[in-house]
């Protein structure tokens, strides 16, 4: 069996192994005529000692349960991960180092995990990385908590992530970093590249405390390599002390020279643009390149990389066999834990949701959700999350998932976030990453705003995260539009890949999670009132699957207005049509709980439900943009809310059922003679 390498026993080949990195890193920048090559360069070392001597991986089989995590959260720097991929025999050749940074390739200007094998998470922005990394080690600790047995150690990886500089300013990482203290993770290794620069130039200019003594007061364990350019073996010995630890992370800060090699070495320059063609000749002849030659990997480098192909089949192939012994020894487990990897829901796990009747045990939608948690997270263990610090208000935490995840105690399904939204979000996305687990993450829906970094990332790498938000309108009432999330819909609704659901009663609410549950390809959010939604006659879980749906329709005929509303208003809109209805006016009501799922439904659905020619009035107590894609009118805010009782913040916004009648009939006196058709095609 081929045998890793041990750092140090030749120093000399180290160091051409190292060099080889950074040339490739830097050619492939220089190809594009575009990138980053300073962090490559200048983090070659650590990306080495990792990848030849401690990471378990299998490049054959890069979806391996039993492999160590690697985030680059400085991910400008992506050439390095791209670099260290294709060395090592990942499905990524040198043709897609030449392609990087085009369309269609593999390798994008930042890391897209559903786009390149071997990429955990999709990182770029600052801080998410290592923020992920956290949600990657939480899931480790879990489920070995959950699953490993008495000489069955199933899960046993590491995460380690390499970050910089930017990382550590991020607001973000300082919220991660403070929960993985305080939870002892102590599989999570952070490599940080500390070269002391940043684009406008040397950090000192905005940044100037002690990274190691923050980190201490963390909660981590903290170590230093001040000569990361050259010293491997001291890079080596680091990250062996903190794989010794086992009550808390590790932080190594190591010294390196961004763009080491480079004439401008040390410096801004080499952050964000090629080196140049004459500079990065220069930085082939001194590493012992020929200047002339591009993508050139050394014949007893490219066969030391090659090996880690065969290591790890061998590793995954043992890994196998110990999964077979287990299978035997605990067959229930087994299933479950196969069940669970492949993203596979239990069988009729939907039975077991709850119905409601109308007009019976009215509570807000946030308690509809409460009921519904109750039951499914008994039957879907792995829709694992929590709140940040407002589970009291956002109800999510049931007697299914009643034991808190914590350093004692791994195996509890309930996350204690804290008042720390955006990390909430981020570290989902890394329980997502990791496998077998859905994730879900609560807070009021106007600190959506908070997170909001993270949330466009789950989007953006199709991670099938739940955001269960509450508090969801002007509804909440007293604590007045600095908590009121007028345009935090509209945000969420012009983000690509999300979906959102906003339910109406108990039915639409069991509907929500049914739809957001079975939605693999990306993230959803349920927005839910603080307020009570009665139930309504007419209401439908398997109809919310459509997006809009005639919940009550004219007794006679063609209607002259339609009614449509999401969430708490649904109920002013029927309360509304009533009125039109004593009035002689034949309206009927559209509950429309999801544009996008609305959206994805063919031209004769859209023309049922909106038959062209009938003027539709839309009702929403959120910002009305956007509304004009599928009525004609519309009730909601252009302001800021106002702090109130709701049912005097309603009248203010002239949110009652007398108005809804009222602009129903000047909205059919205005198109008397047919409204234009809303199914429009978007191209």
């Amino acid at each position: 069996m081929a045998k890793r390498l041990k750092i140090a026993e030749d120093p000399a080949f180290d160091t051409k192994c190292v060099n080889t990195i950074r040339v490739l890193a830097a050619d492939t920048v220089q190809k594009a005529k575009s990138g980053h090559p300073g962090a490559p360069m200048g983090c070659a070392p650590m990306a080495y000692v990792l990848w030849s001597e401690f990471m378990n991986y299998s490049p054959e089989n890069p979806h391996w349960i039993g492999r160590d995590r690697f985030v680059l959260s400085n991910g400008h720097g992506c050439t390095l991960q791209y670099v260290m991929l294709h060395l090592t025999g990942y499905n990524l050749t040198i043709e897609d180092l030449k392609n990087f940074r085009q369309v269609g390739s593999k390798t994008p200007g930042h890391p897209e995990n559903h786009l390149t094998e071997g990429v955990e998470v999709s990182t770029g922005p600052l801080g998410q990385g290592l923020s992920n990394a956290v949600g990657l080690a939480i899931a480790e600790a879990h489920m070995a908590a959950r699953f490993n047995k008495p000489d069955f150690k199933l899960i046993d990886n590491y995460t380690y992530v390499i970050c910089g500089d930017g990382c550590m300013q991020e607001g973000v990482t300082s919220e991660a970093a403070s929960l993985a203290g305080h939870l002892g993770l102590s599989k999570l290794i952070v490599l940080y590249d500390d070269n002391q620069i940043q684009i406008d130039g040397e950090t000192s200019l905005a940044f100037s405390e002690d990274v190691l003594k923050r980190y201490e007061a963390y909660g981590w364990n903290t170590d230093r390599v001040e000569h990361g350019d050259t010293d491997f073996s001291a890079i080596s010995a680091a990250i062996q002390r903190a794989k010794q630890q086992h009550d808390k992370p590790t932080l190594i800060a190591i010294k390196t020279t961004i763009g080491c090699g480079a004439s401008a070495q040390g410096t801004e320059k080499v952050h964000g643009s090629p080196l140049g063609d004459e500079d990065l000749k220069k930085v082939k002849a001194k590493f012992g390149f020929k200047p002339d030659e591009f993508f050139a990997v050394p014949s007893d480098v490219a066969a030391h990389f090659a090996q880690y192909k065969t290591i790890g089949q061998k590793k995954a192939a043992a890994w196998d066999e110990l999964f077979g012994r287990y299978k035997a020894a605990h067959a229930d487990l087994a299933a479950e834990f196969e069940r669970r990897a492949a993203h596979r829901l239990p069988e009729n796990w939907e039975a077991a949701l709850p119905s409601f009747k109308p007009n019976e045990n009215n509570q807000a939608t946030r308690k509809y959700s409460q009921m519904v948690l109750e039951k499914l997270i008994a039957v879907v263990p792995e829709f694992f999350g929590g709140s940040a610090d407002l589970t009291p208000s956002t109800l999510t935490k049931v007697k299914a998932n009643d034991v808190d995840f914590s350093k004692e105690h791994p195996e509890g399904n309930y996350m204690r976030f804290g008042v720390r939204e955006h990390a909430m979000a981020a570290i989902c996305n890394g329980l997502y990453a990791y496998g077998s687990f859905i994730p879900f993450a609560s807070t009021f829906l106007n600190f959506t705003g908070y997170a909001m970094g993270a949330v466009r990332l789950s989007a953006l790498s199709h991670m099938h995260v739940v955001y269960i938000m509450t508090h969801d309108s002007i509804g909440l009432g007293e604590d007045g539009p600095t908590h009121q999330p007028v345009e935090m819909l509209n945000c969420l609704r012009a983000t690509p890949n999300m979906l959102v659901l906003r339910p109406a009663d108990g039915n639409e609410t069991v509907g929500a999670y049914r739809v957001a549950l079975t939605h693999k390809d990306g993230p959803s959010t349920l927005a839910l009132s603080r307020q009570t939604c009665k139930n309504l006659v007419g209401s439908s879980a398997d109809k919310v699957s459509h997006g809009a749906y005639v919940l009550q329709d004219c007794s006679s005929g063609k209607p002259q207005v339609i009614l449509t509303a999401t969430g708490s208003e649904v109920a002013i809109a029927v309360e509304g049509a009533e009125k039109l209805t004593a009035s002689g006016v034949q309206a009927r009501v559209v509950s429309f709980p999801s544009w996008e799922l609305y959206n994805k439904q063919s031209a004769e659905y859209k023309e049922s439900v909106f038959p062209t020619g009938v003027p539709v009035l839309s009702i929403e107590a959120a910002a009305i943009t956007g509304w004009e894609r599928y009525a004609h009118g519309h009730m909601g805010l252009t302001t800021f809310g106002s702090s109130g009782p709701y049912e005097n913040v309603y009248k203010l916004f002239n949110l009652t059922p007398e108005a809804v009648a009222k602009n129903a009939q000047t909205l059919i006196a205005a198109f008397k003679n047919g409204a234009p058709s809303l199914n429009r095609l978007i191209f």
